[in-house]
């Protein structure tokens, strides 16, 4: 009779740690593994499979003379209202595309240039040194944090970058930590929605996807500003509901 309290005292004690891991934010019990796209990791996120991340040899890519045709770049600046005192931080920021015409719109505040490869900060600097720039900060991350501090910055911009995140339950937590209570957060990917979009579909994400990854951290869809050629400029802020 002993034993059997004994093997029921086990299994009801298994059966809480496992609950208890369950609800622990960030675990990897948040994530599924399977075979999936040739270009995807064969990790899952609430149904979405994550993609590889681009390395910093496709600089040229990133740098590309048709960018701002294909994307409209300026519009997607514009769609910020940038103020001269704004503390931005561009995750994923690459080669810095976005960065140098972030920072003479903020020439009082400060942009933040976050990347995971250090060979993408050091172009970054490099460009930063020959023109002079003074308001761009090089911050390296990591696959779990974005490593701003608390409450620091007005506006965050990640674009086409968020689908590549090994780890996105951490990283969005991070920058949650680091957004303002009236921060913006500005999600762009490409539109998953439109066939004639012509980037690969794992490099894609519908708005219904983004907003049911940005409610799960607890953010709210402010509005989708559909005014670019192939992406979708998601804006988002902070749910006080949770």
């Amino acid at each position: 009779m002993k034993l059997f309290y004994f093997i029921l005292f086990l299994l009801t004690t298994l059966l809480l740690s496992n609950e208890c891991l369950g609800q622990k934010p960030g675990s990897d019990l948040e994530y599924t593994f399977k075979r999936g796209d040739f270009n995807g990791i064969g990790k899952w996120y609430m149904g979405r499979e994550i993609s590889y991340v681009m390395g910093f040899e496709g600089i040229s890519w990133l740098e590309r003379f048709d960018r701002e045709k294909e994307e409209n770049v300026s519009t997607l600046i514009k769609n910020m209202k940038i103020k001269f005192n704004d503390t931005i931080a561009d995750i994923g920021a690459g080669s810095g595309y976005h960065v140098f015409r972030l920072a003479p719109l903020a020439k009082k505040g400060l942009i933040y240039a976050v990347d995971i490869q250090s060979e993408m900060l050091m172009a970054i600097e490099m460009t930063k040194e020959s023109r002079k720039i003074r308001n761009i900060e090089t911050i390296l991350g990591n696959e779990k944090s974005v490593h701003l501090p608390n409450n620091s910055v007005d506006k965050i911009l990640m674009v086409d970058v968020y689908h590549e995140f090994n780890f996105p339950v951490e990283m969005i937590a991070s920058m949650k930590n680091a957004l303002k209570s009236n921060g913006q957060l500005f999600l762009i990917e490409y539109r998953k929605e439109d066939s004639k979009v012509p980037i690969k579909k794992i490099h894609k994400m519908t708005e219904k996807q983004a907003v049911k990854e940005m409610e799960a951290a607890g953010f709210k869809l402010k509005e989708n500003i559909d005014n670019l050629p192939w992406q979708h400029c998601m804006v988002f802020i902070k749910d006080e509901n949770k």
